[in-house]
């Protein structure tokens, strides 16, 4: 998981942060909706080949925050928390990884500029009371801004893996949200203002980069620990 640690840090507050962030998602347009392939599962959109590309990429900046926060956090719930993020992503990893080849999508390896961003700085963050709360608000931010976005995929798509993966998604998601919330850190004023009123950022700040032809798949893999099991593909 070296590579979410290469290149500048950016500093990031929690008003800095952008909807949603957690899948570095751009602004929704008419192209999402447009067919990209006809597939024995349904129609595929834009929109959906960019939810599996992005719940991919959702994990491989919260799996190794998870790993940070295991180390780092100081509240036992910031502890709990980690530990559901690295639990619920390499669930969610392992059922991008099996239907993103079934589907013809290609996987990146690495996640958007501005949530390598943000790990980078929980990274640098002193272990104390601004990692924990660092910890807490920016993750709560960034799933609160995404719960909305899964649901609208859920109820469109056509495609029966997508929804499965969005089925998935949705429990991760309201699971990391609650964990965060449980910590007691969390100030909803400033989260949801920031959820509401989002700063612009340029589309690549958002979107991650394409995996290199004959790159090796990095693979989230589960904690010995783990209590989430990926769901049976219904093909």
């Amino acid at each position: 998981m070296g590579t979410l640690f290469v290149g500048g840090a950016l500093t990031l507050t929690l008003a800095a942060l952008a909807y949603p962030s957690m899948l570095g998602l751009d602004t929704v347009s008419s192209s999402q909706d447009r067919v990209i392939s006809q597939t024995q599962w349904g129609p595929l959109t834009e929109g959906d080949r960019d939810f599996v590309v992005k719940v991919r990429a959702a994990g491989l900046w919260e799996y190794p925050v998870g790993q940070i926060g295991v180390g780092k956090g100081t509240a036992k719930e910031v502890v709990t928390a980690s530990n559901h993020l690295i639990d619920g992503h390499a669930a969610l990893d392992t059922t991008c990884r099996k239907i993103a080849p079934m589907l013809n999508i290609t996987l990146p390896n690495v996640a958007s500029p501005q949530q390598v961003g943000f790990v980078n700085q929980l990274s640098a963050d002193p272990k104390g009371n601004q990692f924990d709360s660092d910890f807490a608000n920016i993750l709560r931010v960034t799933h609160g801004s995404i719960f909305n976005t899964i649901a609208k995929i859920r109820s469109t798509t056509k495609n029966s893996l997508v929804r499965q993966l969005a089925d998935q998604a949705n429990d991760t998601v309201l699971d990391h949200i609650t964990v965060m919330e449980d910590t007691g850190l969390v100030n909803f004023d400033q989260a949801l203002f920031t959820q509401t009123t989002p700063p612009k950022l340029p589309s690549d700040q958002l979107t991650p980069p394409a995996a290199q032809p004959g790159e090796p798949m990095i693979v989230l893999s589960p904690p010995p620990t783990a209590t989430t099991t990926p769901p049976t593909i219904r093909q």
